[in-house]
């Protein structure tokens, strides 16, 4: 294989989180008065941190959110993933298929490291990923899309960029890794492919790839 460490975004990616995350971010939205759909949630915030919900909120309605808003609607996601959250489908085979052919691994998340081991946890791919493979936004300055949460999975995995490929499934995501000088494949199974412009690669169904990883 022509690369030494695959790195893989998690919400979309490894956990299908998107729709459960993104509904609920709407509608608490809209609850505080910045009225909200489902889909400009995604086009404004899949991929990102929740930095960003606050600075967009801001920039375009001159308030701020209030203080316990990470923590509300962080324990909203939370129930929600216990009762609902399912992994992609897919991903166990692939996680198998690289742990066959010794390939590294890792995730690299906007997401907090809670949402990261609540998710695993439920879906069961805490299996997969230890602490040394869990990479989130809180351990740099910037989320995407900065290339330095990339940079930084890549640095603590020991792997140059060059021999990088990141999977990721936002537009976000995809600009980061091109960022960070890492090949990126776009995952298309919720995000329309003309949105992850900039990647290698496109694929819909996860189990394709192994086949594209070579």
């Amino acid at each position: 294989m022509r690369y030494d460490l695959v790195i893989f975004d998690n919400d979309g990616v490894l956990v299908d989180s998107e729709p459960i995350s993104n509904t609920l971010l709407a509608g608490y939205l809209t609850e505080l008065g910045h009225p909200t759909t489902y889909e400009e949630s995604l086009r404004d915030y899949m991929g990102a941190a929740m930095h960003r919900v606050h600075d967009v909120v801001l920039e375009r309605t001159g308030k701020r959110l209030p203080e316990d808003f990470d923590d509300a609607f962080h324990a909203r996601v939370f129930a929600a993933f216990e009762r609902e959250l399912e992994p992609v489908d897919g991903i166990v085979e692939v996680l198998e298929k690289l742990t066959a052919d010794e390939v590294p691994y890792c995730v690299a998340s906007s997401g907090s490291h809670e949402r990261i081991r609540v998710g695993h946890r439920k879906t069961g791919l805490d299996k997969w990923f230890g602490d040394e493979r869990i990479f989130s936004s809180q351990d740099v300055g910037r989320g995407k899309p900065a290339p330095d949460l990339f940079l930084y999975a890549a640095e603590r995995m020991g792997v140059p960029p060059e021999k990088c490929l990141v999977v990721e499934d936002s537009p976000l995501g995809v600009q980061a890794a091109v960022a960070a000088g890492m090949d990126v494949y776009g995952f298309t199974a919720m995000t329309p492919a003309e949105r992850l412009d900039g990647a290698n690669e496109l694929f819909g169904d996860m189990r394709e790839l192994p086949r594209l990883l070579g």
